[in-house]
């Protein structure tokens, strides 16, 4: 018989016994149940009124997948300019410091929608004049002058290059951040093994600040996923311009602005979500 009188041996309170397996479990995020709300609504608008809610559905969706497209490929590259923006924000030379803090204060000063036209827009007369300058004072050089001047770019890759010079002066700021919170000891102790400056920044000071910065990157994947609405006014067939030649079309207004309202809204709070169970997984234990 085992002497329950010994502490070790007496059984455990249930409360206590919670703690294990069970007790580790995420909680439910109620913010899922928005998400299911605001699905419900569309779906019931499409099979409850076809027309024209279904035909509206059927004509943006190759523009839904064109935003969602847009969306993925220009925060991969976001990320990286924003990795090299942090690390020229905080490095010790003076001229990349000084190169770093130029892009980020000017960009951030010039709105995203002028940054989206003058690149799609003016950027090809700079690069035509520039490349009929070539061309006329280095013979040797001509080919490449050729080759800019009456240069056209796609839609699509504008609006990516656009995103990724705008929203990547704003990653660089979060990056920054990110390292500065890390305690210099950390970057001294690396050192101090006989790391390199660039070996400790990988292996040490990165990881540990990309752990930090999961909650403004996360938000500002959800609002890039809003502002890439603004991509139609560089012609790109986006949700919003499809939305626009539909409504053009058929002068329904309310109900093509409506669904494309909804559409979005799913896309950004199902975006919300998923990021918000990224940071609890990544979490440090409290």
């Amino acid at each position: 018989m085992p002497d329950y009188e010994t502490p070790e041996l007496m059984p455990k309170p249930i409360e206590t016994r919670r703690n294990g397996s069970m007790g580790r479990l995420i909680p439910f995020d109620s913010g899922w149940l928005l998400v299911l709300a605001a699905a419900a609504l569309l779906l019931l608008l499409v099979v409850g009124r076809p027309d024209p809610f279904r035909r509206i559905v059927v004509f943006v969706f190759d523009g839904l997948l064109v935003t969602i497209r847009l969306t993925l490929i220009a925060f991969v590259l976001i990320l990286m300019a924003g990795l090299v923006g942090g690390l020229g924000r905080t490095a010790r030379n003076p001229a990349i410091y000084g190169l770093a803090t130029l892009y980020v204060e000017v960009i951030r000063g010039i709105p995203l929608l002028v940054q989206l036209i003058f690149i799609y827009y003016a950027a090809p007369q700079l690069l035509s004049g520039i490349g009929e300058s070539i061309a006329r004072t280095l013979p040797a050089l001509s080919w490449l002058g050729n080759s800019l001047i009456g240069i056209q770019l796609d839609p699509f890759v504008a609006a990516v290059f656009g995103f990724t010079i705008c929203y990547g002066a704003y990653m660089s700021e979060i990056f920054r951040a990110g390292i500065q919170t890390i305690p210099k000891g950390q970057m001294e102790a690396a050192r101090s093994l006989g790391m390199s400056y660039g070996a400790s920044m990988r292996y040490v000071i990165l990881p540990q600040a990309v752990r930090a910065i999961l909650p403004p990157v996360g938000n500002e994947f959800v609002a890039l996923l809003k502002d890439s609405s603004l991509v139609s006014a560089v012609a790109v067939a986006d949700l919003t311009r499809r939305g626009r030649e539909f409504m053009s079309s058929t002068l329904l207004s309310l109900e093509t602005w409506v669904m494309v309202a909804l559409i979005y809204l799913v896309m950004t709070l199902f975006a919300s979500r998923v990021v918000a169970y990224i940071e609890r997984k990544t979490a440090l234990p409290k």
